[in-house]
């Protein structure tokens, strides 16, 4: 075997992962960044409330703008672990709430109440961690910060809130 062969052979392996990378953040088209925003507003809310939808999102832009995560939407939605199991390939069917609340998040809009939160759970899980600063529960979730334990003044899921956010902003 010459040498050019099997370097191109230890390059394969590399060649493959980095073009499924690509293909699971929409580099060729198929994944616009709306879709991978409706895609974790879909499968990490119940879909019932705006504000849940809302803040889900503002959640998935606080780590878009975080120098720890992916700088795209499809980055951070794609991303193994994070959120809801097979959220980029599970079969979709978002209402017109989903779609206008992915698009209201993309065009600006955040949950006034969610500040820097990057990390959400199902409102009824207790998490027992000493460094979660709850911020808010809405549409069935609490979000939170991850702070240094001194830092944190709210260990607890706040009562869930409803109705600060509305259609059309």
């Amino acid at each position: 075997m010459s040498a050019s062969l099997r370097a191109s052979l230890v390059r394969l392996p590399l060649a493959l992962a980095a073009l499924a990378l690509l293909a699971s953040c929409g580099i060729f088209g198929r994944t616009s960044e709306l879709e991978c925003m409706e895609r974790a507003m879909y499968f990490e809310s119940i879909r019932s409330s705006r504000d849940g939808l809302i803040a889900v999102g503002s959640v998935v832009m606080n780590r878009v703008e975080s120098p720890d995560y992916p700088d795209s939407v499809c980055g951070v939605v794609g991303q193994r672990n994070q959120f809801a199991p097979r959220v980029m390939s599970r079969r979709m069917d978002p209402s017109p709430l989903v779609r206008e609340a992915a698009t209201s998040v993309l065009n600006g809009e955040r949950h006034p109440l969610i500040g820097n939160a990057q990390f959400f759970h199902a409102a009824s899980y207790n998490a027992n961690y000493n460094n979660m600063h709850y911020v808010l529960t809405t549409g069935g979730n609490a979000f939170y910060e991850r702070r240094r334990p001194e830092l944190v003044t709210r260990p607890d899921p706040l009562p869930p809130i409803e109705g600060i956010t509305r259609s059309g902003r």
